[in-house]
């Protein structure tokens, strides 16, 4: 029997959840920007608690590895690392992209292309596109976002677009066969389950060398205020 914590750091939303083998036992999301630093611990002890488990019986920590936000990414791998190292447990980590394909996969009735979006700030974004069945057809990319994007696939397929970048691109990406759903988030919830298909397979992270998947360098935001 595996029981397995999973964290979802990588948007403005934070969820936690935990999961025995595939079944979900208990669930924690909070939707407050920047709140992953104070709320994470305390999403963690809930579902600890409402599960009735210690962390002594935790078979691994689960996190997504980006792309995403850099503080919410950082945030959530120096916690999920924390917790293997004390635990002596492995580190599982899913592609947030791939993680909002799977969910995706399961309400998609009219089985078209399934495109992943991640705001990446003004008009670029990290997506990732896949098939009908969630196989990955064009892996995480950054791109900038133009009125003749997916235009020649857009001929051919449908395609559903999901997550926090799909919205600002909706006025740019206007085709009949365009779709997009506004309230895809990625969830510890769901990430469970791919956590455990993949901790089945002995795919688990190098935790010393383990780094997310940041795709571009964060960037400081320089203060318009003056120092004196």
């Amino acid at each position: 029997m595996s029981l397995i914590l999973s964290l979802e750091t990588s948007v403005d939303t934070c969820s936690v959840a935990l999961h025995q083998n595939d079944e979900l036992l208990c669930t924690e999301l909070i939707s407050e920007p920047q709140a992953h630093a104070t709320k994470l611990a305390l999403l963690i002890e809930s579902v600890m608690r409402k599960g009735n488990h210690t962390f002594a019986d935790l078979s691994a920590v689960a996190i997504t590895s980006g792309p995403g936000s850099y503080t919410g990414l950082r945030i959530g791998t120096s916690t999920a690392k924390g917790l293997c190292f004390a635990l002596n447990i492995p580190l599982v980590a899913v592609n947030t992209l791939e993680l909002l394909i799977y969910q995706a996969s399961f309400h998609n009735p009219d089985k078209a292309l399934l495109c992943a979006m991640i705001d990446a700030r003004r008009m670029e974004v990290y997506s990732m596109l896949a098939n009908a069945d969630g196989v990955i057809m064009h892996e995480t990319a950054s791109e900038i976002i133009e009125p003749n994007s997916y235009q020649s696939l857009l001929e051919k397929h449908k395609i559903l677009f999901f997550g926090n970048g799909a919205i600002k691109c909706k006025e740019l990406i206007q085709h009949p066969n365009a779709y997009f759903v506004e309230d895809q988030i990625p969830r510890a919830s769901s990430l469970g389950h791919m956590a455990y298909k993949k901790l089945k397979q002995q795919q688990v992270e190098d935790l010393v060398h383990f780094e997310p998947f940041y795709l571009k360098e964060f960037l400081a935001k320089q203060s318009s205020k003056p120092l004196f």
